[in-house]
């Protein structure tokens, strides 16, 4: 009995001695586990106290850089400030100097007009009716007005003087043109893609493209130089024709894409090109593409950017390479009826670059100007030539 005894005592006391053994140990792993998180602890709130540090040194740099930006651009804002008041002076003393100093235009007169010789005023007053019955020559640009900017920096804008419909060309070579029913609807539409598409059977080249009397008159080049008369009334390739040039030299420099510019007037269709170094004119008939006549300007290429054609009288613009002020310096009368002191100064304030294009449309006596992808309308003032408003000579 008394050795049972001892053995479950023994049993007992065994167990409970290994009970306190893996208690320790138990007990020994928590330690050691709490003595690592705390050691990460203190690693992380060191580590956060050196980052808040940084932040604090960064925030400080930031606010005193940025308080340095600010006087900067206040002291660049005064100076650019500064500086476009002394740009407008000095173009408003260039206007000034240029209406009082007005360089001498290239106008070709083959016969000079002489009061006194009544046998010469009559022959040019034949030759006049021969070709134009328009009496009206630029004096100045009377207003202007920016109506908007979009497309590419070149292109045409221009208005169809019977219609009223607005035509829009997008670049120096396409196929797709969009029409407008107004240039109200134009200015307030979000892009040119809200107009209805004209798709072309070819695609055009440069930015001399006339509308008139309904019809699209434009340039195609292949091989050649073709002019494609389109009826945009019912989409159709109407009429086309070779133009008679065998060098394809673009007709202004400053816009080497355009190798014939065709325009339209109140006498009709007229197209210009490039012969040599100077520029030529030739009189088209719009409905067989015919050309009636043709003349040397003596209007320089170099440095022109654009033309338009007022009552027979050509009007060339000519720029820097460098884009700056737009300013008619070359002026031709297919009648010599426009002496050199009655040709007109007439310049263009500077905008953004140069003209693509300038389209003529006789009914508003208004310039489409297309300048770097801004649409603009120039008002042009006229008089009367100086033969129209002479007295017949005495019998």
């Amino acid at each position: 009995m008394k050795a049972t005894i001892f053995f479950i005592l023994s049993i007992i006391f065994t167990q409970r001695s290994r009970g306190q053994y893996h208690y320790q140990g138990l007990m020994n792993y928590l330690e050691n586990r709490m003595l690592a998180m705390e050691e990460r602890i203190a690693l992380w709130h060191e580590q956060n106290n050196r980052y808040n540090a940084d932040l604090k040194e960064f925030r400080q740099q930031a606010t005193d850089l940025l308080e340095k930006l600010g006087k900067e651009y206040t002291k660049l804002h005064s100076d650019l400030e500064g500086a476009a008041a002394q740009v407008d002076r000095v173009e408003r003393e260039m206007d000034y100097t240029e209406t009082k100093n007005p360089p001498k235009p290239c106008v070709k007169a083959a016969d000079k007009m002489v009061e006194q010789d009544v046998v010469v005023k009559e022959r040019k007053k034949e030759e006049f009716f021969e070709v134009s019955v328009c009496v009206n020559i630029v004096s100045s640009i009377q207003a202007m007005k920016i109506l908007k900017r979009l497309g590419s920096p070149k292109g045409v804008w221009t208005k169809d003087a019977i219609s009223a419909k607005v035509y829009v060309f997008n670049s120096t070579s396409d196929n797709t043109l969009y029409e407008f029913n107004s240039v109200r609807e134009l200015s307030t539409s979000s892009g040119i893609s809200k107009g209805r598409q004209v798709s072309l059977p070819s695609a055009w080249n440069g930015t001399g493209h006339a509308v008139y009397d309904g019809f699209l008159y434009y340039v195609s080049e292949d091989s050649e130089l073709r002019i494609i008369k389109y009826d945009l009334s019912n989409g159709s390739v109407a009429d086309s024709a070779v133009f008679p040039v065998e060098d394809h030299t673009p007709v202004y420099s400053l816009n080497p894409e355009t190798l014939v510019d065709l325009v339209a007037d109140e006498d009709g269709l007229w197209a210009l090109y490039a012969a040599g170094d100077t520029i030529n004119l030739a009189k088209m008939d719009a409905n067989s593409l015919d050309i009636e006549q043709m003349w040397d300007t003596a209007c320089p290429r170099n440095n022109a950017e654009a033309a338009f054609i007022v009552c027979g009288t050509v009007y060339v613009v000519y720029n820097t390479k460098p884009p700056s002020r737009s300013r008619v310096q070359c002026v031709f009368d297919v009648n010599d009826m426009v002496s050199s002191g009655e040709a007109p100064l007439v310049y263009f304030s500077r905008r953004y670059g140069a003209h693509s294009s300038l389209k003529y449309n006789p009914e508003e006596r208004q310039l489409y100007a297309w300048d770097d992808g801004y649409q603009i309308l120039y008002k042009l003032a006229l008089k009367k030539k100086l033969w129209a408003i002479m007295p017949p000579p005495e019998e």
